[in-house]
């Protein structure tokens, strides 16, 4: 499963969870990344209110979801270093499929 990018990484982890197998450091260095990902949309989202954009359907649902998407990839992570084995992988799995779902609503939220 060597040479998958961040992307790949994330439709293995089922895989993962299928073999019987925990977490493994791969997974976490792809956490890491798109949880760097998620902080850069938050400074980018933060400094876009500060100029003074607005979002469609508010400024606190906004911040609230941005947040949201910003601890969604931690938060999976450390439930998985608490479960070692191969529900750790399902709980990191749903950690991205949360992530999709509120990307999604920030979208919407902000007009898109």
């Amino acid at each position: 499963m060597r040479g998958h990018g961040p992307g790949g990484h994330r439709l293995l982890r089922p895989v993962a969870a299928h073999r019987d197998q925990p977490t493994k450091d791969w997974h976490f260095i792809g956490m890491a990344v798109v949880s760097v990902l998620a902080l850069v949309q938050l400074v980018i989202g933060i400094v876009a209110l500060a100029r003074g954009d607005k979002p469609d359907q508010g400024t606190t649902i906004f911040v609230a979801y941005l947040l949201g998407a910003f601890a969604c990839v931690p938060a999976a992570g450390f439930m998985s270093l608490a479960e070692r084995t191969r529900w750790g992988s399902v709980t990191v799995a749903a950690g991205g499929i949360v992530l999709a779902g509120l990307e999604g609503r920030l979208y919407d939220i902000w007009g898109g």
